[in-house]
């Protein structure tokens, strides 16, 4: 039986929305159903255009790929971000600053959305990877170029760490032997280490008690608390994300950006030859249990099939998936999984200009989707007609669901669903 070439095992973990801060003066009444890459009069702007970058806000939304020197790190990276290569060779600290590379994140029903509303184009939602440069044991310190890394980390949303569960003579390992649970060992230790001298320096300043007012002082001891009893994980080798914390206390230690906070996603790297049974490769199996005791995700992956699929005229794809005896390329499970990872969920507009994806936090509210797409959305926001997209499907068209009552009027209490086809009416 084919096997799908990545697999899995992901928590849903929610993060804090991000604040849209855009506030383009827009007329009033407006309805907004679809994203133009240029608003013009119509909008009450007589004589104006001007460019989406200045007319909306986009959830940034970054995934860094960390990992020991030639564990494939970049070479997942070449073969993720097709446009945007990084240098794979095979010796350390090859890859000296990040490479970024913004990926389109597959959803098939945005195609059937564009075809229904015979739109001009279709616009997917997007997530950006970064190759972050190699490290080694005492990066914490300083050692390799551990600084780097460990400043580079610190601005993703999420880490793909990649775990080398292939033997090769002919791909030197750093440490000399592949020991997956070593490697997994080694970063994360200096993980650890960092978060724990950054909390040893904050509650030395937290000990002075400079707040000012109640709330100020309310909010310091909250954190105090909190940094105190994820110093004590950390001393046990746990991660800051596995100690339970209220909204107050996260928002109270969100600044400090803490390593071990960052959601985790193990990516197992696999021979090309075992890419159809990598559940019996022990290696695997060891990673497996480990994201399991580290509360954080797996993937199963081969970098180097990925690296050759890239290199394949697309119709060729297929037929080299199915010789090495699987049905799916990892890419698009990757990409699902960080999804998956963040808690994010996806929502719709959809049109004759455009039908495009748009990426949130599950949990937002009508008018804080709304503000994904420019912040006067949410400000002003008045209702959303959303349908499903079960629902839009079988209609066929937004009006023949206002026809058959499919179409509903949600207002700003209400919690944007996966999948959610919506319309938003604001008055700014």
């Amino acid at each position: 039986m084919a096997r799908v070439a990545c697999s899995n095992l992901v928590p849903a973990l929610s993060l804090l929305p991000k604040k849209s801060t855009s506030s383009f003066p827009l007329c009033r009444n407006h309805s907004f159903f679809t994203n133009n890459s240029q608003f013009t009069g119509f909008f009450g702007i007589a004589n104006r255009r001007f460019s989406a970058s200045s007319s909306k806000i986009s959830m940034s939304l970054k995934a860094g790929i960390v990992g020991l020197p030639n564990v494939g790190k970049s070479t997942l990276f070449n073969a993720v971000v097709e446009n945007g290569k990084a240098q794979a060779a095979n010796f350390p600290f090859c890859t000296i600053e990040p490479n970024v590379g913004i990926v389109a994140v597959p959803d098939s029903r945005l195609n059937v959305l564009s075809e229904l509303s015979k739109s001009q184009r279709a616009v997917p939602a997007s997530i950006e990877f970064v190759d972050i440069a190699g490290l080694v044991k005492g990066a914490s310190q300083g050692e390799g170029l551990g600084n780097k890394f460990l400043s580079h980390i610190r601005e993703v949303d999420s880490i793909l760490q990649v775990v080398r569960c292939f033997d090769d003579n002919d791909i030197v390992h750093v440490n000399g032997n592949v020991d997956p649970k070593s490697d997994i060992d080694v970063i994360n230790l200096e993980l650890v280490f960092s978060d724990l001298d950054q909390i040893e320096k904050r509650l030395e300043k937290l000990k002075k008690g400079k707040a000012k007012d109640s709330h100020s002082k309310l909010k310091e001891e909250a954190e105090k608390s909190a940094l105190e009893r994820i110093r004590e994980a950390l001393m046990d080798g746990k991660p800051a994300r596995s100690v339970a914390l209220t909204d107050f206390e996260k928002d109270a230690v969100n600044h400090l950006c803490l390593l071990t906070m960052k959601p985790v996603i193990y990516v197992a790297n696999v021979a090309e030859s075992e890419l159809a049974d990598a559940g019996n490769n022990p290696y695997v199996k060891e990673v497996m249990n480990l994201a399991s005791e580290l509360q954080s995700g797996l993937v199963t992956i081969s970098a180097q099939v990925e690296s050759e699929l890239t290199e394949l005229p697309l119709e060729e794809r297929n037929e080299f998936l199915k010789s090495l005896g699987v049905s799916e390329s990892g890419l698009g499970n990757l990409i699902r999984a960080t999804y998956s990872l963040l808690g994010l969920r996806t929502y719709f507009t959809s049109g004759e200009k455009e039908s495009k994806a748009w990426t949130i936090h599950a949990g937002m509210t009508a008018p804080q989707a709304a503000g994904v797409i420019h912040s006067d959305f949410e400000k002003g926001f008045i209702r959303a007609e959303t349908v499903s997209y079960d629902d839009f499907v079988a209609a066929g068209s937004l009006a023949v669901a206002r026809e058959k009552g499919l179409l509903r009027s949600e207002g700003k209490d209400y919690i944007v669903q996966e999948g959610d086809v919506m319309l938003f009416r604001f008055n700014v």
